[in-house]
């Protein structure tokens, strides 16, 4: 049994709407599910040659173009390419499932595909960078991208039932690094509440009752921890649109996958008057695999480049939620 289906009991589903916490620190901003690098020339004193390292002035330094370079992207000086906005201003718009699971990301600008960009040491977000352990004197701007924050109108509600008597209740997981601070629940009737917008994905996670970590009653899906004890376990997904275009003279069209044990009558699709089909469910997060049925003959989506084998002769379409 996949880990999917183990924990869709305890599913949550909800639209992606997540905002980032760190909204005016250097170099970078959160729009929405973006992050939106920002490098303007007069933020920066000096550059350092990528081969000399000896550090040149900027107004000695005529830019052709600038490149986002980081942990995100093995510091590549040619991969992520800013557009010019003006004669000093330079922005990149990435997409927040762009930087896989980390929470915190270093980075710099690099002109030419040569010079790295210097922050200042009293910039709000800057990291003395290492190698291998060892300080290099040089700083890297930090980028922070916590996958949770408090909002009403969030996607996840935690609640703990009782505890009535407690004087402080803190939710605690992996989608926030385990921190002991962050999250205070609410005291509500019959016990305690909080509200958070969380990306998609897998969590796990505890509360914190006056110190004392325990598993939510409420909750059956849990996974063993690194301490031969239990965290619960969520599932965060959204809600996934399935478009087929064409195929008017279909009697009927089926979507059929691994989300739903491939029945073959379960979904039917609806017809739009714009010359596609649609079907519109809540998915949670992870690799799911599927096919459409016309009127009982099985096809891939021929709009989905991304398809597998399934190891039984068959090939799939794939979407991934994240």
């Amino acid at each position: 049994m996949n880990t999917i289906k183990k924990h869709i009991i305890f599913f949550i589903v909800a639209l992606l709407g997540y905002v980032g916490a760190a909204q005016h620190a250097k170099g970078y901003r959160f729009e929405g599910n973006f992050v939106v690098f920002t490098f303007n020339k007069h933020d920066y004193e000096s550059f350092s040659d990528n081969d000399s390292k000896k550090n040149v002035k900027f107004e000695d330094l005529n830019i052709d173009n600038v490149v986002v370079a980081g942990e995100f992207n093995n510091w590549s000086k040619y991969d992520w390419k800013m557009f010019k906005v003006n004669e000093t201003t330079y922005e990149l718009r990435k997409h927040i499932n762009d930087f896989r699971d980390e929470f915190t990301w270093e980075f710099k600008f690099i002109i030419n595909n040569q010079f790295w960009a210097e922050p200042n040491p009293y910039d709000p977000n800057i990291k003395l960078a290492k190698q291998k352990g060892t300080d290099l004197n040089i700083y890297n701007l930090k980028m922070d991208t916590d996958v949770a924050v408090p909002d009403n109108e969030g996607n996840v509600r935690f609640r703990l039932k009782g505890y009535d008597n407690a004087s402080r209740v803190i939710v605690a997981g992996s989608f926030n690094r385990w921190n002991e601070d962050d999250f205070k629940m609410t005291k509500i009737e019959n016990g305690w509440e909080l509200i958070l917008e969380i990306k998609p994905g897998e969590y796990e996670y505890k509360f914190i009752v006056d110190g004392h970590w325990i598993e939510d009653p409420s909750n059956p899906s849990k996974v063993k921890n690194e301490y031969g004890g239990y965290n619960s376990y969520i599932n965060i997904g959204k809600y996934i649109t399935f478009l087929l275009k064409g195929f008017d003279d279909a009697s009927r069209v089926i979507l059929s996958g691994s989300f739903n044990d491939w029945d073959e009558h379960a979904i039917s699709m609806e017809r739009e008057g714009n010359g596609y089909w649609k079907y519109r469910l809540p998915l949670p997060a992870g690799k799911h695999y599927y096919k459409f049925i016309i009127d009982g003959n099985w096809i891939l989506d021929p709009e989905n480049p991304v398809k597998e084998y399934d190891g039984h002769g068959n090939v799939n379409s794939v979407y991934m939620v994240k």
